[in-house]
């Protein structure tokens, strides 16, 4: 149904006359008659029937008004909101890596939901590859992806990304014989050409990521292990089960294991946020986005030196 109809039909009930909707409107007296039929076939009953010169509702054009006062309130405030007017309402399903969660994404929803009780967040983890599946579906409204200085991701198209930050690489080895926490160099890394190697079982980028590195250093990675858990990583390292690279943000201090820089060797991850062009102009997932920027700040090296996505008003 036409909402400028509906309006027709509250003013109707309110005034009680098709002229005095005609004057309040603007419109002609045969204009507004005219917008009645059409509703009357739209709605399939007979809202209107006359009484002397003039008309009133029926029962059925009565509760036909009440319903329109309705939903023309859900539509003026759905107007404002996306007009960037009044408190900011809606649900944002925000989809990201393990990695962040703790530093990242669970003190930006907390005083996101302080500040904003109106925005609802559901949270979902998942690595990249399949964040932008979400992301591109429409499962998902703003996504938390990375990828890697040294092998660079393709990212969909329809998808706007905005730079958050970057974070350095690790190495993360058994302690003991020469194993360093100072930034590695060829020369060392070449000594782990006999190593085992733990990656994901994704196979994806990380895979690419340790053959480039290793290629620079003169050797081809035995890759022997593949965990996606980090902290389990970590076990394998301190159990000298093997070595893996490890993000600055998953490394924790733990006896056994010894976190080298990786440096240049290495590169950066690089930290973004995605959503649909469209969707960053939406006021819930514009202040996510800024609230995650500002907790980002102060963890990530390199952080983008204004708030992805546009400003709130």
């Amino acid at each position: 149904m036409d909402i400028t109809r509906l309006r027709l039909l509250v003013e109707l009930e309110r005034l009680g006359t098709m002229g005095a909707v005609a004057e309040t409107t603007g419109m002609g007296t045969s204009a507004v008659s005219k917008h009645f039929a059409v509703l009357e076939q739209e709605a399939g009953a007979q809202l209107l029937v006359p009484d002397g010169r003039r008309v009133r509702l029926t029962p059925a054009g009565h509760r036909l008004a009440r319903h329109a006062v309705d939903i023309l309130a859900r539509v003026d405030a759905a107007r404002a909101e996306l007009a960037g007017e009044g408190e900011p309402v809606g649900r944002v399903d925000l989809v990201g890596f393990v990695s962040v969660a703790g530093p990242i994404v669970l003190p930006a929803v907390r005083r996101l939901q302080a500040d904003h009780p109106g925005i609802e967040v559901r949270l979902i983890e998942h690595e990249p590859d399949e964040a932008l599946e979400l992301l591109q579906s429409g499962a998902a409204d703003l996504g938390l992806v990375y990828d890697y200085s040294l092998v660079p991701r393709r990212f969909p198209r329809t998808l706007a990304l905005r730079p958050v930050g970057t974070e350095p690489l690790l190495l993360s080895q058994p302690s003991g014989g020469a194993a360093t926490s100072r930034i590695m160099t060829r020369r060392r890394l070449s000594g782990l050409a006999e190593a085992s190697w733990i990656a994901n079982s994704r196979g994806s980028d990380e895979d690419e990521l340790v053959r480039r590195m290793c290629a620079g250093a003169g050797f081809a990675p035995r890759i022997r292990h593949r965990i996606d858990n980090l902290e389990i990583v970590e076990q394998l390292v301190a159990a000298r089960m093997g070595v893996g690279v490890m993000p600055k943000l998953a490394a924790a201090a733990r006896r056994g294991v010894v976190h080298s820089p990786l440096g240049e060797l290495g590169g950066t991850r690089r930290i973004s946020l995605a959503s649909s062009a469209g969707g960053w102009a939406w006021r819930p997932i514009a202040l996510l986005a800024r609230y995650l920027w500002e907790d980002a700040h102060g963890v990530l090296d390199d952080a983008a030196p204004t708030p992805p996505g546009p400003e709130p008003r």
